[in-house]
């Protein structure tokens, strides 16, 4: 059966060749010969964008180690007509700046997440992934010497692959990293960008699929990696690669979906189809960027529940801010796999950022810290008026995962007050269309204070109450003047991408990255 194409979608059906299928879809996104999203859908994809490049720039800002090993590297490969990393203007082979901006990108681990889930369609595999990946679009319409626009249009089509597969197939049920389908949707859309052919890209998928399938293997061990942070990165370098190679006639595995020795049939056995129908949005305003969600400020996204719960437990009870003998113990409750990932036991003695900021238990502890001090700070535990004012005076930074604030007095102590525990069945029927958690602090004088369930933290995509664009302003200024004095010029460059044409574009990161100390 082959592909179809409605008004607002096509679907590419299990029993389809869906690797030529993604290929297709992309060259006619890419064209304009298919598609007409709403302006709604590209302003929000611009929102992430810009909320991506920030984290990288204040990551390289503070000399953190994989965006700094791999932007120099790039350098080290210079490349007339090639495309520039971030805070430069001199050209480098593409797939090394690739690398390199994906990697300061995903850094902080503070950028986009989805939760592949939508169950209009039944599609609710729950597999995670982030928006790591928009130096792809923008490096190809940089080679190409298209607009600003184009790029826009090439980083929701990117998230739209990406988005998609995540709702079908749960990598991470198998132990494989959930970036293979950001990987498979760079390689796509990087080709349709510079005029691969459907067939191209079909081979570049199967190529990468092949070789370079990654495991969680770098995500395992008490303390993690540099190797977990620049996963994205390393992968879809390796896709560039393999779609470049295509590009100049090498042939890679064909139908990789109904491939019976690739990872899909591998994992979920069939008789002969892919195990999944998938469905890409092409005109409208049901994209997948629209149910994904914004982290604000730094921390696992399976922490935002948690997080909001304190907020609202604080604001309504002020009195535990009196410091932390107010604070008798405290009790979180969460769904799978917010408890195994963020839960696990490793993980409540972190030495290092990158496992101090997949520790539930250090993360809540730090904002409530925070949150002590600064109601010392005003003599007043009322910290401000609005749920938003909280989110944006307790945002969490960089300088809150650094060697300092890891071995915090305070923070240790809170954490050592903490039961993490998983709510079972009634808490992970409810993930993840939203992020089911609660928080019960307990005073020291015995009374218990409940926040009740939370599901749509501020920056999920089903909150209504945030100002979101509002708070992600704050967010913007804070990681901002982590990589310069006055970042407002900037944050108004990556805004208005979308308005640049072709000779702009290629300016894009021409500006000076300020370094400050290094925060671990």
């Amino acid at each position: 059966m082959a592909s179809t194409t409605s008004a607002t979608s096509t679907t590419l059906p299990r029993t389809s060749n869906q690797a030529l299928g993604i290929g297709t879809f992309a060259v006619e996104f890419m064209s304009g010969r298919v598609g007409e999203p709403d302006a709604s859908v590209l302003d929000r994809t611009v929102l992430f964008f810009t909320d991506s490049v920030l984290c990288g720039l204040s990551a390289l800002a503070l000399r953190t180690n994989a965006p700094t090993v791999l932007r120099d590297e790039a350098l080290t490969y210079p490349r007339e007509g090639g495309v520039p990393v971030f805070g430069s203007k001199a050209p480098v082979a593409p797939e090394k700046a690739i690398v390199a901006n994906c990697a300061a990108v995903r850094e902080w681990d503070s950028n986009g997440t989805n939760f592949g889930f939508n169950p209009t369609l039944g599609h609710t595999a729950g597999e995670f992934g982030h928006n790591d990946f928009y130096a792809v679009p923008v490096a190809a319409a940089q080679l190409a010497g298209r607009s600003g626009a184009d790029a826009v249009r090439g980083m929701l089509c990117l998230d739209e692959i990406r988005g998609r597969l995540a709702e079908v197939f749960s990598l991470k049920t198998y132990k494989i990293d959930h970036v293979v389908h950001g990987a498979i949707a760079s390689a796509a859309v990087y080709g349709a960008m510079l005029g691969a052919t459907p067939d191209q890209i079909e081979s570049a998928i199967g190529m990468f699929v092949a070789h370079f399938i990654p495991w969680r293997a770098i995500r395992a061990g008490k303390q993690l990696s540099d190797s977990k942070g620049a996963s994205a990165a390393i992968s879809t370098e390796a896709a560039i690669l393999a779609m470049q190679r295509s590009m100049k006639g090498f042939l890679g595995p064909r139908d990789i979906f109904r491939n019976p020795e690739a990872i899909w049939r591998q994992f979920e056995p069939t008789k002969g189809d892919s195990p999944f129908d998938l469905v890409l949005t092409h005109s409208g305003n049901d994209f997948a960027v629209m149910g994904m969600h914004f982290k604000l400020g730094l921390y696992e996204h399976q922490s935002a529940g948690a997080l909001q719960g304190l907020i609202d437990l604080i604001r309504k009870n002020p009195s535990v801010l009196a410091g932390p003998d107010a604070v008798k113990s405290i009790t979180i409750v969460a769904y799978e796999p917010a408890f195994g990932i963020i839960g696990d036991p490793a993980k409540r003695d972190p030495h290092t950022r990158q496992s101090a900021d997949h520790s539930m238990v250090y993360i809540v502890s730090t904002m409530l810290r925070k949150a002590m001090e600064k109601a010392a700070a005003l003599g007043n535990p009322a910290l401000a008026s609005t749920g938003d004012d909280y989110w944006k005076s307790l945002m969490l930074s960089p300088h809150d995962y650094g060697a300092d604030a890891i071995r915090h007095p305070v923070t240790r102590a809170l954490m050592d007050r903490i039961t993490f525990r998983h709510g079972g069945p009634e808490y992970d029927a409810k993930y993840p269309d939203g992020i089911p958690t609660s928080i019960i602090i307990t005073a020291s004088d015995g009374v218990a204070h409940d926040s009740g369930l939370v599901m749509y933290p501020a920056g999920h995509a089903r909150n209504r109450e945030a100002d979101l664009k509002d708070i992600l302003a704050t967010k913007f200024d804070l990681l901002g003047r982590l990589a310069m004095d006055d970042p407002t010029p900037l944050i108004t460059r990556f805004q208005g991408v979308g308005d640049l044409d072709a000779t702009a574009l290629r300016s894009l990161y021409d500006f000076a990255i300020t370094m400050r100390d290094a925060v671990d």
